[in-house]
């Protein structure tokens, strides 16, 4: 497994980023918040985390939903997932929105997204008159059937 060393300025009152276990591929994300934040249903907010990354050039950190407050709350990322490319120095923020029929707290301190880092490759595009053939072709949004 690689180790990557990437710069970090942590502005919050909160731990760096960790990872939960030896096998986690996620970091989470705590809210920098100094008051609590109600989320009604269907309602989003921007959630800052007062940290601020210095990634290499090939690299990328993606923000992701935590599963258990998807499940138990109904809380979940939006533009997920979220990406911090290499050469953005502004502080991580978080979008997050209730799905839920109820109202949602997100208290100072608590951990609401999750932050992979990830290999990044770049393309230069080959204009091509035709395509290799597949099985699947052109076939999508379902057309495997649900079975």
């Amino acid at each position: 497994m690689e180790i990557l060393t990437v710069n970090i300025i942590n502005q919050s009152a909160f731990p760096l980023p960790q990872y939960a276990t030896e096998g986690s591929s996620g970091m989470d994300l705590r809210a920098n918040i100094e008051n609590e934040i109600v989320l009604q249903p269907l309602e989003r907010t921007l959630v800052p985390t007062g940290l601020f990354i210095e990634l290499p050039v090939g690299y990328e950190a993606q923000i992701r939903p935590r599963s258990g407050l998807a499940i138990k709350q109904g809380l979940t990322c939006l533009n997920t997932p979220g990406t911090i490319d290499a050469d953005y120095r502004g502080e991580i923020k978080v979008i997050l929105v209730n799905l839920s029929n109820e109202n949602q707290r997100i208290t100072p301190g608590d951990r609401i997204a999750q932050m992979v880092i990830q290999n990044i490759v770049q393309v230069k595009w080959h204009l091509a008159e035709t395509l290799n053939e597949t099985v699947r072709g052109a076939g999508g949004f379902g057309h495997t059937g649900k079975q």
